[in-house]
């Protein structure tokens, strides 16, 4: 006889059906619902249980899983589910905000459930394995309660009790690979129009990666500390450098629209005697107008 915990998977896109599916092979007591009921069918077929509403799908079962398209979507199920969740844990794996998943915790407790926010940092086929990660924020307790079923899915972390962590995380995460690699596509636009091969150059740079784990830690340990060593070397030298770079790339015609407003930060930070410092004081002058 089995002891999993019952699940309830709403939401059977492709990473819903995948986690509904990891579910099933760790044994699981598994119901599932989508909007539209042909997705149930192989899952069906797998051993779910295929629940006629959302509401019935949500009484089956002690953990609720929301896996959906966006806040929209979340919305319209959760008006569905009035009276359904009472006594149970509803777990929201769909992206959003912060400001949502706070928003959705009131609704959770106003309604009788625990809640919990997560953000799925990963792909469909990774579900189940290490190399995706899940991190979660909300009730401590429910958290607890369903720890070990929730790390049947990945790499599990808990951010703490606002349920708008998770969110926070997800979002910085997914914001700094971006920007990383937009200034990467700019760079390989600037190294092709000077005649080099861009895939060997895009070999040497990820041969340097290994090097940047200790500078962003130390980066942000002086951001804490408001201590700004001069980490890439003082301002007032690296001012000079990036008058070489936005040269370079406006005489190959590459944007450097983002270069200059390095620079600009870099002479403000030098203009108010912070010459001596590292890049990392520029943080200084991230802040909205009028907030520390």
């Amino acid at each position: 006889m089995t002891t999993a915990t019952p699940v309830t998977v709403l939401g059977l896109g492709a990473m819903g059906s995948a986690l509904a599916r990891t579910f099933l092979a760790k044994g699981h007591p598994t119901t599932v619902w989508n909007r539209t009921a042909s997705r149930s069918v192989p899952l069906a077929d797998a051993g779910a249980v295929a629940a006629p509403t959302a509401a019935a799908a949500a009484k089956a079962s002690p953990l609720v899983v929301l896996c959906l398209l966006d806040g929209t979507a979340v919305e319209e199920v959760l008006g569905a589910l009035e009276g359904a969740v009472a006594g149970r844990t509803l777990v929201n794996l769909t992206s959003g905000s912060p400001s949502q998943a706070r928003e959705y915790e009131r609704w959770a407790r106003e309604h009788g459930a625990a809640y919990l926010d997560g953000k799925i940092m990963g792909d469909p086929p990774y579900v189940g394995t290490p190399d995706i990660m899940f991190p979660f924020s909300g009730s401590r307790d429910a958290f607890t309660e369903h720890e070990e079923t929730l790390r049947e899915l990945g790499t599990v972390t808990y951010h703490g009790e606002d349920a708008g962590l998770a969110a926070v995380e997800f979002l910085a995460q997914v914001a700094v690979a971006y920007e990383l690699l937009i200034g990467y596509l700019h760079t390989l636009r600037l190294v092709q129009a000077e005649g080099v091969d861009v895939e060997e150059f895009g070999a040497r740079v990820a041969a340097s990666v290994p090097a940047y784990p200790a500078l962003l830690t130390s980066m942000a340990q002086a951001v804490k500390r408001g201590e700004y060593a001069p980490d890439l070397g003082p301002l007032d030298v690296q001012a000079a450098l990036m008058d070489d770079m936005i040269g370079h790339r406006e005489s190959a015609g590459v944007e450097a629209v983002r270069m200059r407003e390095v620079k600009k930060l870099m002479d403000r930070r030098i203009a108010d005697g912070h010459g001596g410092q590292g890049f990392s004081s520029l943080f200084e002058l991230l802040a909205p107008h009028g907030r520390p």
